[in-house]
């Protein structure tokens, strides 16, 4: 990743697009390469551009945010960090945004000092954006699975557990303090998480071990 922050907005409000283009554009190491007003435009938008970062509105003519979600890290070898962006917190179009692949979720009336910390977090993949608000989410949306994923029984008790201490939203820094291993080993354990789940970041990873029950939504450990 370049040192600056290649962001797009996508949005089908130019008011909103245009308020985060000034928030972002204000910060070092931040800069807003592109715009979108529709889903479809904007996997066109990152097609082309190929940012780091992606704000998506999660409810956009033509195609939502959803749809766009799954074509942008469906199509791209490199996809960027895709963050969707909604009106309401408890949103079953916000969970099923973050089962299609985003990395997390900002609300509309974020403050400014939260949506740039957000944009530089996921765009490190560090850890998960509000882990509270995404084990609500899953209390309350989550679709069970029938039987327990193949994914569960190859995982190694570190990965295990490193997994629940991602849930938790801890960094790889904070888990390998927990784990009692170096950071190189923390990030190693996560990459096989990832791995492993078939998750393309830590969110969806998270997401995985909700739904199949292998991690309680009410809480980060086993469930």
């Amino acid at each position: 990743m370049s040192t600056t922050v290649r962001v797009v907005l996508a949005d089908d409000e130019r008011m909103v697009r245009t308020a985060l283009r000034v928030i972002l554009d204000a910060e070092p190491g931040l800069e807003v390469v592109g715009e979108a007003a529709t889903g479809a435009e904007a996997v066109s938008v990152v097609r082309e551009l190929r940012p780091d970062v992606v704000l998506m509105d999660v409810r956009m003519p033509e195609i939502d945010g959803i749809r766009a979600t799954e074509q942008i890290l469906g199509t791209l070898d490199r996809p960027p960090r895709i963050v969707v962006v909604t009106t309401f917190e408890n949103d079953s179009y916000v969970y099923d945004a973050l089962v299609a692949g985003a990395a997390g979720f900002l609300l509309k009336r974020v403050a400014a000092e939260d949506l740039v910390r957000a944009v530089r977090l996921v765009a490190r993949s560090d850890t998960l954006l509000f882990p509270s608000a995404v084990r609500a989410l899953a209390a309350e949306y989550r679709k069970r699975a029938a039987e327990p994923p193949r994914w569960a029984s190859r995982l190694t008790d570190r990965e295990a557990e490193a997994l629940r201490l991602m849930a938790a939203g801890l960094t790889n820094a904070e888990i390998a303090g927990r784990l009692g291993v170096g950071p190189a080993t923390a990030k190693t354990h996560v990459a096989a998480v990832l791995a492993k789940t078939g998750a393309q970041n830590r969110t969806q990873a998270v997401i995985a071990a909700y739904e199949s029950g292998f991690i309680a939504p009410g809480h980060a450990g086993p469930a």
